[in-house]
């Protein structure tokens, strides 16, 4: 007895070992190839898991140290790894950028969610299904996978994009009606009540409430802690604290029958609009990142190639069955909420899987005898099958989508136009491109334009949002959504063009912020007088930067040098309004 409670831990640092030694081999070799890491864990689990090596150790007892098990622990360890990405993807998200997206959360998910539980549904019934059957089929595959369809847009940096707003929308919807779901497919279990819609309304403004109720108290709750633990200055403890307030907020959720990665995202929401925000984003980052990939190693173990090899025209039929019917529905829907058919059929690609949540679903209709064992079996495979082949479907989507955008540029103009939030830069050289850069690290939404046509053509070939454009001309800003931009900033290196841009942008939107390039003091005040917000001069801040790296290096504390140079920046730029 005690050799085997003492074997348990064992066993789990050897788990963790054999998935950490695959890691630092499969995930880099698929980053050379420019393949999506999510593939490489994917891979991981199907040829380590018990379906491909199992069966091998079985045969050769000498591999079975290499084989991953599909334990309690090793879920538990995934499932948190979902907790942590949309933990760091609430701390991107603030209350005015969710309320702002209502419309594609309340619109576009509930018309997805609702549109594709009918048709897959249906389509069931005409297959020869029963009515209990249809619905859960239904209700499982209309959701999608939140945590890869969002570790590809953070791959592809696109959260912050047009595809990445709607997708995130959509998924975000979706997460909440796991709850209404769950208790419909309780409501069809052998021996359950009748089925009332009343119930399910009253499940959903049971969630509300207590999404409202875990919200009030992080709150109140979240900031006094954070001042208080960093207040010691020990960065063990602020993660100590970040920790606590992800899964913390998750298991609150969980409680009132929310799913964990819920509560961990409104955890982050909360503190999306605290000043500590980039420090914990930058502290779980690395946790976040391989506990995710775990659970899409254990997404990986699901796969049977065995399974799939005596029955593959169903199971392949089924998966890919399963993508036409959401990309035809979910396509459709984006474009009557006025994305242009690019981005919409993007989109639908990205959500066209199934997702983690089906596991949940169909394991529930498993227990109440809704479906039985064999069907189980059959659809939790497809739901896995649907999963790996996400990113690659995802992909050929976006490969599509581009060519659709060249002969669709009018659509496209048009999405630009109507964009909020963003940033515009004018400008596409060097200093453009390094602040393209940062808005990217950040996840910050911004389009580029520039009168270089060679230019713009190589920036394109990168994936940089640069277009083709006179940015002196108020209707190519326009275009460019400058009217609702967060920010528009001058980068190019011609004075008297930075000059009459800052002049036009500041004279046609006021209200926008305008960021300038200068090239010395006297430009910095011409461009202040012409109403830019900022006017940064190249002379200046390129010696700033250097008595920066002057002072790290000669032993001057990190913190110390950046109060330095900030008072002296803003010396710099008082004295050259002055002058």
């Amino acid at each position: 007895m005690g050799d085997h409670a003492g074997s348990a831990p064992l066993d789990v640092l050897t788990q963790m070992l054999v998935f950490l030694a695959a890691t630092c081999v499969v995930v880099p070799a698929l980053r050379k190839a420019r393949l999506s890491a999510v593939m490489g864990f994917l891979l991981i689990g199907v040829a380590m898991g018990p379906h491909v090596l199992g069966r091998l150790a079985d045969i050769w007892p000498i591999l079975s140290p290499f084989q991953l098990e599909d334990t309690q622990q090793t879920q538990l360890l995934g499932e948190l790894g979902i907790v942590f990405l949309l933990f760091v993807i609430g701390l991107e998200v603030s209350w005015e950028r969710l309320w702002a997206l209502r419309r594609y959360v309340f619109g576009l998910g509930l018309a997805q969610v609702g549109v594709t539980s009918l048709v897959i549904a249906v389509a069931a019934l005409v297959f020869g299904a029963d009515f209990s059957v249809a619905a859960v089929l239904g209700l499982a595959f209309a959701l999608s996978s939140t945590a890869l369809v969002l570790q590809l847009l953070r791959e592809r940096r696109q959260i912050a994009t047009p595809v990445g707003r709607a997708s995130f929308s959509v998924l975000l919807l979706q997460d909440l009606m796991v709850v209404p779901i769950l208790f419909a497919v309780t409501a069809l279990s052998v021996g359950a009540h009748a089925f009332a819609p009343s119930q399910v309304g009253q499940a959903l403004l049971t969630a509300f409430g207590a999404l409202i109720g875990i919200a009030a108290i992080g709150r109140l709750a979240l900031r006094p802690m954070f001042h208080w633990v960093a207040s010691i200055d020990s960065r063990e403890t602020f993660i100590a604290a970040a920790l606590l307030t992800a899964i913390g907020m998750s298991l609150a959720a969980k409680a009132w029958g929310l799913p964990m990665a819920l509560g961990a995202f409104l955890a982050g929401m909360l503190l999306a609009e605290t000043e500590f925000r980039h420090q914990i984003e930058t502290d779980l980052e690395p946790i976040k990142d391989l506990l995710l990939g775990l659970f899409f190693v254990t997404v990986g173990m699901r796969i049977d190639l065995g399974l799939i090899l005596s029955q593959p025209l169903l199971l392949i039929a089924g998966t890919l069955g399963l993508f036409l019917v959401k990309v035809a529905i979910i396509a459709p829907l984006a474009r009557a909420f006025a994305m242009p058919w690019p981005r919409a059929i993007e989109v639908a690609f990205l959500l066209g899987g199934a997702g983690e949540f089906a596991f949940i679903v169909v394991a529930a209709a498993e227990r109440g005898q809704v479906i039985a064992p064999a069907t189980a079996e059959t659809m939790l495979l497809i739901a896995a099958l649907s999963l790996f082949l996400t990113p690659m479907l995802a992909a050929l989507g976006r490969r599509l989508t581009q060519g659709f955008e060249k002969a669709d540029s009018v659509l496209a103009a048009q999405d630009l136009a109507q964009s909020r939030d963003h940033v515009v830069i004018a400008g596409g050289g060097r200093v453009g491109q390094m602040l393209a850069d940062l808005l990217d690290a950040h996840e910050i939404a911004h389009v580029g334009v520039d009168a270089d046509a060679a230019l713009v053509g190589d920036l394109r070939k990168q994936g940089r949002p640069f277009h083709f454009g006179d940015a002196s001309r108020s209707e190519t800003l326009a275009a460019l959504g400058a009217a609702n931009a967060a920010a528009i900033v001058v980068t190019m290196d011609r004075p008297d063009a930075v000059e009459r841009i800052v002049a036009l942008a500041k004279r046609t939107w006021p209200d926008v912020p305008v960021y300038a390039r200068a090239r010395d003091a006297k430009q910095a005040r011409r461009l202040h007088e012409a109403g830019a917000d900022m006017a940064s001069p190249d002379s200046v801040e390129a010696a700033l930067q250097l008595g920066e790296a002057l002072l790290n290096g000669v032993g001057v504390a990190d913190e110390v040098a950046r109060r330095t140079i900030s008072d002296r920046r803003e010396s710099e730029l008082a004295k050259a309004m002055a002058e």
